[in-house]
């Protein structure tokens, strides 16, 4: 990881897109500032497709894909894209597994939530778990007290020895069955709604991230960004960022987006070609 300020800012100049997570990424305390959510508003008035990449819940993906300045979302880890058409006031919807694979799971995931209270003391179901459509959410510290690694290592174990994927957030550990990941999801929603080729196109998007979840897309994409909180996870992320920014959280994120924006009014062009409208 390098210090965003030794970025030369002409490798940035073709970018179409910002892809980004969303807790401790776009949010600080919990909470999301208004300096990230306008710096979302700057990027997408600039022409750039914003897309959260995050583990949060269909039902606030649907409100996110709605009513947030952006081309679309990605939630739960990669089991589903939203974006909504705005001219035509229509949410397109894409889900990795069918109706009835979900289902399955679903009744699975119930099974391992029951093991996983009763084996990990002081762990709780997120409480967004109502509103989600393929994972099952352990809460390891936003609402309950912060467990310590062993028993995060534990819920990593249960899901995993059941079958399932399982992947640390900040504040989550998100498990399910199926496979996919952030990078699998975003891979189909690039081809379907931006029109892009992620593997010919990975140079033309930027991602944003801080946690072990995202490592995937930190591998993936040369110009990955860490906010600082990334450095707490250092030794858990499997593929690091190339870059990391000063500030944590939505601090970090506005560092990343202006870089991206004045590089964009330097390279003297509107929209970069290949990227296709999202009303």
């Amino acid at each position: 990881m390098r210090p965003l300020a030794t970025l030369d800012a002409s490798a940035l100049s073709g970018i179409a897109a910002v892809f980004t997570d969303i807790d401790d990424t776009l949010t600080c305390e919990g909470r999301l500032p208004a300096a990230a959510y306008e710096a979302l508003e700057r990027l997408d008035a600039a022409g750039l497709a914003v897309v959260p990449i995050t583990g949060r819940p269909a039902g606030w993906c649907d409100m996110i894909a709605r009513f947030w300045p952006v081309a679309g979302v990605v939630g739960e880890n990669g089991a589903f894209y939203f974006s909504y058409r705005r001219e035509e006031r229509r949410m397109v919807q894409r889900f990795f597994a069918t109706d009835e694979e979900r289902r399955r799971n679903r009744a699975r995931l119930s099974e391992l939530r029951e093991i996983i209270l009763r084996e990990v003391p002081g762990t709780g179901i997120a409480s967004d778990q109502l509103y989600r459509e393929a994972d099952l959410a352990i809460d390891v510290c936003e609402d309950v007290p912060p467990l310590p690694k062993e028993a995060v290592d534990r819920v990593l174990d249960l899901f995993t020895s059941a079958g399932a994927i399982a992947k640390l957030s900040s504040i989550h550990v998100n498990g399910w069955f199926g496979d996919y990941d952030k990078l699998a999801m975003s891979r189909i929603f690039a081809h379907d709604i931006l029109g892009l080729d992620l593997d010919d196109d990975r140079e033309r998007i930027v991602f944003v991230g801080d946690s072990p979840n995202d490592g995937p897309m930190f591998d993936f994409f040369p110009l990955s960004f860490g906010v600082a909180n990334v450095l707490d996870f250092k030794d858990a992320v499997p593929h690091l960022p190339s870059f990391v920014a000063r500030g944590r959280g939505g601090e970090g994120f506005v560092e990343v987006a202006d870089l991206v924006l004045a590089a964009r009014d330097g390279a003297q062009g509107t929209r970069a070609p290949g990227v296709h409208g999202h009303g």
